[in-house]
């Protein structure tokens, strides 16, 4: 990061540990999916993939083979910010978690196993950019 761009973002990320289970779902058709439940949308070539809860994605028969916990960056970021991403993913591979960012227009939103989000919560709240 540059030193403007440290200076324009708190010290700290603020992460926020949401609570429930969430699952990454991939489907040729979203329209029958309540767009209220969906976290994101992303197209690919093989179809569209898309993030929601997991009680949701078990309603409607979805099948997923990841179930994840998610933490939302609670500092408002730049989407042109450098070296943000790879401050908090190097803390939490140093820490054996893996995860699946997001970057939405005011938030990064971090995916990690369900069972490592108290633990990946813990290990973002250390982070000092």
């Amino acid at each position: 990061m540059s030193t403007e761009e440290i200076h324009s973002i708190p010290r700290s990320l603020n992460p926020i540990l949401h609570p429930g289970e969430y699952v990454f779902c991939t489907v040729s058709d979203f329209q029958s999916i309540p767009f209220d439940q969906i976290l994101f949308i992303f197209k690919e070539e093989e179809g569209y993939t898309i993030v929601l809860p997991r009680q949701i994605a078990n309603n409607l028969r979805l099948e997923y083979t990841y179930m994840a916990a998610w933490i939302t960056l609670g500092i408002i970021t730049s989407l042109d910010i450098v070296g943000l991403t790879a401050r908090f993913s190097t803390a939490l591979a140093n820490g054996g978690i893996s995860c699946n960012v997001v970057a939405a227009y005011h938030h990064d939103h971090i995916f990690v196993e369900y069972k490592d989000g108290n633990k990946a919560l813990t290990l973002l709240e250390e982070v000092v950019i």
